[in-house]
Protein backbone atom coordinates (compact mmCIF):
# COMPACT_ATOMS: atom_id res chain seq x y z
CA UNK A 1 0.00 0.00 0.00
CA UNK A 2 0.98 3.36 -0.62
CA UNK A 3 1.12 6.13 2.42
CA UNK A 4 -1.85 7.82 0.96
CA UNK A 5 -3.87 4.47 0.77
CA UNK A 6 -2.82 3.64 4.43
CA UNK A 7 -4.11 6.96 5.87
CA UNK A 8 -7.52 6.96 4.28
CA UNK A 9 -7.47 3.02 4.91
CA UNK A 10 -7.41 4.25 8.61
CA UNK A 11 -9.87 7.21 8.15
CA UNK A 12 -12.39 4.99 6.71
CA UNK A 13 -11.98 2.37 9.68
CA UNK A 14 -13.45 4.35 11.83
CA UNK A 15 -16.79 3.64 9.69
CA UNK A 16 -16.98 0.38 11.22
CA UNK A 17 -17.17 1.35 14.56
CA UNK A 18 -14.70 -1.26 16.04
CA UNK A 19 -11.69 -0.40 18.20
CA UNK A 20 -9.74 -3.39 16.71
CA UNK A 21 -10.49 -2.57 13.28
CA UNK A 22 -9.36 1.24 13.69
CA UNK A 23 -6.65 -0.15 16.73
CA UNK A 24 -4.50 -2.78 13.41
CA UNK A 25 -3.50 0.68 11.29
CA UNK A 26 -0.89 1.80 14.20
CA UNK A 27 2.48 0.48 14.92
CA UNK A 28 2.88 -0.25 18.69
CA UNK A 29 4.56 2.93 19.11
CA UNK A 30 2.10 5.21 18.03
CA UNK A 31 2.06 8.69 18.83
CA UNK A 32 -1.56 10.36 18.83
CA UNK A 33 -1.94 14.38 18.92
CA UNK A 34 -4.41 16.44 19.19
CA UNK A 35 -3.25 20.32 18.71
CA UNK A 36 -7.14 21.42 19.43
CA UNK A 37 -8.23 22.53 22.94
CA UNK A 38 -10.72 19.53 23.16
CA UNK A 39 -8.53 17.05 22.35
CA UNK A 40 -5.84 14.69 24.32
CA UNK A 41 -3.59 12.59 23.01
CA UNK A 42 -1.66 9.41 23.77
CA UNK A 43 1.41 7.14 23.25
CA UNK A 44 1.13 3.50 22.38
CA UNK A 45 -1.29 1.25 20.12
CA UNK A 46 -2.65 -0.51 23.43
CA UNK A 47 -2.98 3.34 24.96
CA UNK A 48 -5.02 4.46 22.19
CA UNK A 49 -7.04 1.13 21.82
CA UNK A 50 -8.04 1.42 25.15
CA UNK A 51 -9.77 4.89 24.42
CA UNK A 52 -11.04 4.18 21.58
CA UNK A 53 -14.55 2.25 22.74
CA UNK A 54 -15.28 5.81 24.74
CA UNK A 55 -14.25 7.95 21.60
CA UNK A 56 -16.41 6.06 19.33
CA UNK A 57 -19.74 5.76 22.06
CA UNK A 58 -19.62 9.51 22.51
CA UNK A 59 -18.87 10.28 18.50
CA UNK A 60 -21.61 7.80 17.25
CA UNK A 61 -22.14 6.34 14.15
CA UNK A 62 -18.87 8.47 12.86
CA UNK A 63 -17.17 8.70 9.70
CA UNK A 64 -14.38 10.94 8.07
CA UNK A 65 -15.52 12.00 4.61
CA UNK A 66 -11.58 12.55 3.28
CA UNK A 67 -11.90 15.68 1.04
CA UNK A 68 -8.28 15.77 -0.37
CA UNK A 69 -5.37 13.48 0.77
CA UNK A 70 -1.53 14.66 -0.03
CA UNK A 71 1.63 12.29 0.38
CA UNK A 72 5.16 13.30 0.52
CA UNK A 73 7.25 10.23 1.06
CA UNK A 74 5.96 8.57 3.90
CA UNK A 75 4.56 11.78 5.11
CA UNK A 76 0.46 12.09 4.56
CA UNK A 77 -1.87 15.24 5.18
CA UNK A 78 -5.69 14.49 4.86
CA UNK A 79 -8.44 17.07 5.06
CA UNK A 80 -11.66 15.59 5.96
CA UNK A 81 -15.22 16.01 7.41
CA UNK A 82 -16.10 14.11 9.89
CA UNK A 83 -20.04 13.51 10.58
CA UNK A 84 -21.06 12.08 13.85
CA UNK A 85 -24.09 12.23 16.69
CA UNK A 86 -22.64 13.82 19.50
CA UNK A 87 -25.30 12.69 22.31
CA UNK A 88 -28.45 13.21 20.26
CA UNK A 89 -26.97 16.11 18.44
CA UNK A 90 -25.72 15.72 14.56
CA UNK A 91 -22.19 16.89 14.08
CA UNK A 92 -19.58 18.07 11.37
CA UNK A 93 -16.13 19.00 12.20
CA UNK A 94 -13.69 19.60 9.48
CA UNK A 95 -9.80 19.16 9.97
CA UNK A 96 -6.68 18.38 8.91
CA UNK A 97 -4.78 14.99 10.19
CA UNK A 98 -0.90 14.63 9.59
CA UNK A 99 0.45 11.17 9.22
CA UNK A 100 3.91 9.74 9.90
CA UNK A 101 3.76 6.16 7.95
CA UNK A 102 5.55 3.15 8.56
CA UNK A 103 5.25 0.71 6.11
CA UNK A 104 1.35 -0.35 6.01
CA UNK A 105 0.64 1.54 9.58
CA UNK A 106 0.35 4.78 11.16
CA UNK A 107 2.97 5.80 13.58
CA UNK A 108 2.78 9.44 14.05
CA UNK A 109 -0.51 11.30 13.72
CA UNK A 110 -1.84 15.25 14.59
CA UNK A 111 -4.98 16.05 14.41
CA UNK A 112 -6.24 19.44 14.10
CA UNK A 113 -9.65 20.02 14.16
CA UNK A 114 -12.07 22.85 15.11
CA UNK A 115 -13.20 22.21 18.88
CA UNK A 116 -14.85 25.25 18.79
CA UNK A 117 -17.10 24.88 15.67
CA UNK A 118 -17.80 21.69 17.50
CA UNK A 119 -19.07 23.24 20.46
CA UNK A 120 -21.40 25.58 18.72
CA UNK A 121 -23.17 22.88 17.29
CA UNK A 122 -23.55 21.31 20.70
CA UNK A 123 -23.85 23.41 23.26
CA UNK A 124 -26.87 26.17 23.04
CA UNK A 125 -24.58 28.24 26.13
CA UNK A 126 -21.69 28.80 23.58
CA UNK A 127 -23.52 30.16 21.05
CA UNK A 128 -25.65 32.06 23.07
CA UNK A 129 -22.17 33.53 24.89
CA UNK A 130 -20.70 34.04 21.75
CA UNK A 131 -23.26 35.21 19.59
CA UNK A 132 -22.03 39.04 19.57
CA UNK A 133 -18.71 37.82 17.86
CA UNK A 134 -20.10 35.62 15.28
Amino acid sequence: MTPAEVAAGYLGAFAVGEPEAIATWVTDDFVNEHTAALGTGCVGRDAYRSRLPGFLATFADVRYDVEQIVADGNAVMAAYTMHATFQTTPTTVRGVMRFEVDGDQIAHRIDYWDSLQFLLQVDPDVRASLAKWL
